[in-house]
């Protein structure tokens, strides 16, 4: 399905949640702004992945916030009266994405093919993209470009930092500085590491000349896990989790040399910024979800996992159940895959394209 942008002046993108996918839909965005660059475009997204792409440019953002339960429906539909666009691009699979598209009028409204329009989707739209067979979530999205006739579908970001932002991130990291950030903790803790794994990864880089940092959210669970990291660690770390703002995060994934992550959104925020990262994959398909520039680099587990769960045959990108999974990451292979990043002709041809 292709539709004639010609007629086309307003387009309403719904896409709320998370972190890691609001990065892949970022590229999509801006691969619809490079060919139509006077299509106003509003953006209706979550209450703290807004505070991550706030200053992105010529999007109009309005905000949904789950946490007000019900009465979130009836302010966004307060948000949006009197507005009519002529394409919604229905880009979340979820009830509460479904129930929230209902306060959007919109002539065309552009969802998942049927076998991916899950979550009543399907009922509340009038048009699907072209079905994949095996896409990663960033190429699933650029479906939704390719639908509005965009030709140049290669992903591309600009996610502008505040000046005072990127000075934070350039006073913990000075630039040329080797630095690991190591964002150890996924939104669930069954996809975590060890923390005695990711020190052993700290204390190999320590040796290698580099500077460790930990980042991430200011969560109980994700200071905890910092703590337990520093605790099973012989050299000091520095500890920033809990301390950064989503853009001066963003500003330090940018100085960083190498990114070290298990499926969590500081993976694809650091890819956004052309930082390699080593990913740590378990749960699921880092095929479908994993930093997408940087899937070379990833250490995963999943074939062996999924394999052993449901035999071969299994449906794209389903995901593996069970607690420790993690722990068959052995130290061994990442530290090999932080050796090959880390090397001097791949670190100073980094530097040289960045």
């Amino acid at each position: 399905m292709n539709l004639n942008l010609n007629s086309i002046n307003s387009l309403c993108l719904l896409r709320l949640s998370a972190i890691g996918d609001v990065c892949h839909a970022v590229a999509m965005v801006q691969a619809i702004q490079r060919q139509y660059p006077n299509l106003r475009i509003t953006w209706i997204i979550g209450k703290v992945e807004y505070q991550l792409l706030k200053n992105l440019p010529d999007v109009e953002f309005v905000i949904f916030d789950k946490s007000q339960g019900w009465k979130s429906y009836f302010n966004l539909k307060r948000a949006l009266a009197g507005q009519r666009f002529d394409v919604l691009l229905h880009m979340q699979v979820a009830l509460r994405a479904t129930l929230a598209s209902l306060a959007i009028s919109a002539k065309v409204r552009v969802g998942f093919d049927r076998d991916r329009a899950k979550e009543g989707q399907w009922l509340v739209t009038n048009h699907k993209v072209e079905a994949l067979e095996a896409p990663h979530v960033l190429e699933g999205f650029m479906g939704f470009a390719k639908a509005l006739g965009v030709k140049d579908l290669t992903p591309k970001w600009n996610i502008p930092v505040p000046t005072a932002d990127s000075e934070f991130a350039k006073r913990i990291i000075p630039d040329g500085e080797k630095t690991l950030v190591i964002c150890a903790a996924a939104s669930k803790p069954e996809r975590n590491w060890l923390p005695e794994r990711y020190a052993g990864v700290a204390e190999h880089a320590i040796a290698k000349g580099f500077r460790v940092i930990l980042c991430g959210g200011p969560t109980s669970l994700e200071k905890t896990l910092a703590q337990d990291i520093q605790a099973a660690c012989s050299q000091t770390l520095d500890n920033q989790v809990g301390k950064t703002s989503l853009t001066q995060l963003l500003a330090v994934l940018k100085q960083a040399s190498i990114v070290l992550a298990p499926d969590t959104g500081p993976a694809h925020m650091a890819v956004t910024q052309g930082t390699p990262v080593i990913g740590l994959y378990a749960h699921s398909n880092p095929g479908r979800t994993g930093p997408y520039s940087c899937l070379a680099s990833v250490v995963s587990v999943y074939d062996e996992v999924i394999n052993a769960q449901h035999g071969d045959n299994v449906p794209w990108g389903i995901r593996a159940k069970g607690v420790g999974l993690m722990e068959m990451i052995q130290l061994e292979p990442v530290i090999n895959m932080f050796d090959v990043l880390s090397s001097d002709y791949l670190y100073q041809i980094r530097k040289l394209i960045t």
